[in-house]
């Protein structure tokens, strides 16, 4: 690896143990496909059923087909998607019902609740349910548990959510037949003497709502939206299992222009896989979806999913059923129009096996790593505090930062060719006016995107106070984003209580903005009589109060257009800011290290390898050339300025849009260099197993033969026989060197033998 002091090479291997390329693949990822659907003479179609997963089979119990409820046991073979009445051997099958819950336990499907009888079209003597039975799936067995649960049950509830965790059936909220329930009951399945627990809840519990899905993720259980008449929101809660605690998970991080998330709704689906919540389906605000939502449990971001090109989507629905098994998950039935037909359909959804890119969580931790700071900001009012930072995060993050850095910089004399920003301690940068707190804020951001999880919290006194200053301090940074994020927290922490001290902060730190919101807030019609005789209203000062009794009185007239006009482009994300760090000029005077890809030379920025790079970050400890220059091979060879290129992308800001000539290099890299995850070696995998083509098939022939990937180069080989009367004629066939021409005809030989 390191030969000498200054001349240091990374030889990129195949990685051992690395995920082998599969040329069979048939269902990309987010692609939907279609399955067989339920014949009528096998079950009826149906909605407000459940199903569950188990052992590449799903199993549908009950519902309603439109006329009457259903107690019928249905599964499919979700290889051949056959189906069939399951075969019970013994017991009785719970009665007719609907809106009941189902869930897997071991080797077991567990039933509760729901409504049984009545008429369904009516809702007439419809009858609620709290009893509890058991399917085993090894013994084809119904077991009801009304003889081995002992003590009080749980009130009869339907349109509920249940699921498994730490060996417990854990149910929440639902209907009872006149109100909305928002209680939580649990009880042991493993216990001799199986007794209901009624669950002591606290924090910011969700209303009492029905008609929604709750997943667990963690030591966590998540409900988005449902039911909650005029409270119905679109919020994801999460109920911590350990502390017994509800949280609403906050979207004020959330700006214009980024993924909100879904609208409000019910009857809709949400499954869990790999840490992420896929919502499906359901009514938002009475029109029926059919988009696939996706929630990142870690970094509590929405996305849409666009579905695969060619994928058979479902149609809108409601009141469907999902369940995972494996790496898909599984749709089925449900109301599907406006008239309130039944479905019977079966579709499968390819989940993406990508793991998360971990961009921020590296940068993270870059932000505790003091050795390989690079600059210290002195701040405080009082006292001189140093703060540590990486400079090549601070520029990208903010151009003020950016020139005060340049500003303080002297770069040793006589050292022409070392990088341009090389110094021999870390540079010193005053800052005046700032806070602290409020600087040590600002750099949480620069390196998360996001503001400090304390400052999250519902605002207090103290926060709103504080995320006033930083307010300030965002627009002197420059950090367009920052400051929305900021503006965007205090509109929403702004009320009748508090508007007054956020007028008179806003108006002494000389936030215009800010205080012309509270201007608007405080004349409106439903807040200004009860403002206005507020005792701090009294103590405000006169010329505010002098502003606010001019704006009433004047409210009525057009005011000047708003700064923040809905065109305006969307804010840099951290994600912006590094590319532009790397593809630009801007980064260029901040780079301290020279990597060598033959006779090409790539300025770079050490926080950011070592941050993303294990391999560098012990290299740049250790074994630091003199020289602050590397030389890059990939295996025997050195890669193309484009490939390497390529793999910068992903390490700066997380690129995964790589060409399959590139990918074929990158594919072995990412063990090597010790990249938190396999992220980029499972993309470099998909893209190789997809856009191989015989127009690109000759060019990776090539590549696969020099850096010895033998399963693409078989596979290449295979492509061209099939193809060879097409290929033939190609120029980039004609160059092949003689040795893989002799492997092409070898292999048609053999295919003609």
């Amino acid at each position: 690896m390191a030969s000498g002091v200054s001349d240091c090479t990374v030889n990129i291997s195949t990685a051992d143990g690395g995920t082998e390329l599969d040329f069979s693949l048939k269902e990309p990822p987010h692609s939907w496909k279609q399955l067989q659907s339920c014949e009528e003479f096998v079950g009826a179609k149906r909605s407000k059923h459940t199903m569950v997963a188990w052992d590449d089979k799903v199993y549908v119990f009950g519902g309603d087909n439109g006329k009457r409820m259903l107690n019928d046991f249905l599964v499919s073979h979700v290889n051949d998607s056959s189906w069939a009445r399951v075969v019970i051997t013994g017991g009785q099958a719970p009665p007719p019902r609907y809106h009941h819950s189902a869930v897997v336990f071991r080797n077991s499907m567990f039933i509760f609740g729901g409504y049984t009888t009545g008429d369904i079209n009516s809702n007439s003597n419809l009858r609620n349910k709290n009893d509890l039975y058991e399917y085993n799936f090894t013994t084809s067995q119904w077991i009801d548990w009304a003889d081995k649960v002992t003590g009080p049950l749980p009130p009869a509830r339907s349109a509920h959510g249940a699921v498994i965790y730490d060996n417990r059936l854990w149910i929440f909220a639902g209907y009872d037949g006149n109100t909305r329930l928002n209680d939580m009951w649990s009880i042991d399945l493993t216990s001799a003497t199986p007794t209901w627990e009624r669950i002591d809840q606290s924090g910011d519990s969700p209303p009492t709502c029905c008609n929604f899905p709750v997943a667990v993720v963690g030591w966590s259980m998540y409900m988005f939206s449902g039911q909650s008449g005029a409270k119905i929101t679109n919020n994801m809660y999460e109920f911590k299992f350990n502390e017994r605690l509800w949280v609403r998970i906050p979207t004020e991080h959330l700006l214009k222009g980024d993924t909100a998330p879904p609208q409000r709704r019910y009857g809709h689906s949400m499954v869990a896989y790999a840490g992420q919540l896929y919502v499906f389906g359901g009514a938002a605000d009475g029109i029926l979806d059919n988009e696939v939502h996706c929630f990142n449990v870690e970094t509590r971001n929405w996305s849409i999913i666009k579905p695969y090109d060619g994928s058979q989507v479902p149609s809108a629905r409601v009141f469907h059923t999902a369940a995972v098994s494996r790496d898909c998950m599984y749709v089925f039935g449900g109301t599907v129009d406006s008239i309130a037909s039944r479905s019977g359909e079966l579709f499968r959804f390819k989940f993406s096996s990508f793991p998360p890119c971990t961009l921020i969580k590296d940068l993270t931790k870059l932000l505790h790593d003091l050795p390989l700071c690079d600059v210290h900001f002195i701040v405080g009012d009082k006292e001189r505090n140093i703060i540590k930072a990486h400079a090549a995060i601070a520029a990208a993050r903010s151009p003020y930062l950016r020139r005060k850095i340049l500003e303080a910089y002297e770069k040793p004399s006589g050292e022409e060719d070392l990088p341009p920003f090389v110094p021999s301690s870390p540079v010193e940068v005053t800052l005046g006016g700032v806070s602290t707190s409020t600087f040590s804020h600002s750099m949480y951001y620069m390196y998360t995107d996001r503001i400090h999880p304390e400052l999250e919290a519902p605002p207090q006194g103290d926060q709103v106070l504080l995320m006033m200053e930083l307010y300030k301090f965002s627009l002197l940074l420059e950090a367009r984003r920052l400051e929305l994020l900021c503006m965007q927290y205090l509109e929403a922490s702004v009320n009748v209580d508090n508007v007054l001290l956020v007028l008179e902060n806003a108006s002494e730190l000389n936030l215009q903005r800010l205080k012309e919101y509270c201007m608007k807030f405080i004349v409106r019609e439903n807040n200004y009589r009860k403002i206005i005789m507020m005792q701090s209203f009294e103590r405000l000062d006169h010329p505010l109060m002098v502003q606010i009794v001019r704006r009433q009185q004047y409210r009525s007239r057009p005011t000047s257009p708003s700064p923040e006009s809905d065109d305006q482009p969307l804010p840099s994300t951290l994600q912006d800011d590094l590319r532009l760090f790397l593809l630009s000029d801007y980064g260029r005077p901040l780079s301290d290290i020279v990597l060598k890809v033959g006779h090409q030379k790539v300025l770079a920025h050490k926080p950011l390898l070592a941050a993303r790079c294990s391999y560098f970050e012990a290299f740049f400890r250790s074994f630091m050339p003199s020289d602050n220059q590397i030389e890059i091979s990939f295996g025997r060879t050195v890669p193309s300025q484009q490939a390497f290129q390529s793999l910068l992308k992903y390490v700066y800001y997380g690129d995964t849009d790589v060409p399959p000539e590139d990918a074929l290099y990158i594919f072995s890299a990412p063990n090597f260099f010790g990249f938190s995850n396999n992220c980029l070696h499972i993309h470099c995998k998909a893209i190789l197993e997809q856009n191989i083509s015989i127009s690109n098939v000759v060019s990776l022939l090539e590549a696969s033969d020099l850096i010895s990937l033998a399963e693409m180069k078989e596979h290449c080989l295979k492509l061209i026989s099939e193809h060879f009367p097409s290929l033939v004629h190609q120029p980039e066939f004609r160059d092949l060197n003689k040795s893989l021409l002799l492997d092409v005809l070898e292999v048609i030989a053999k295919k003609i033998a």
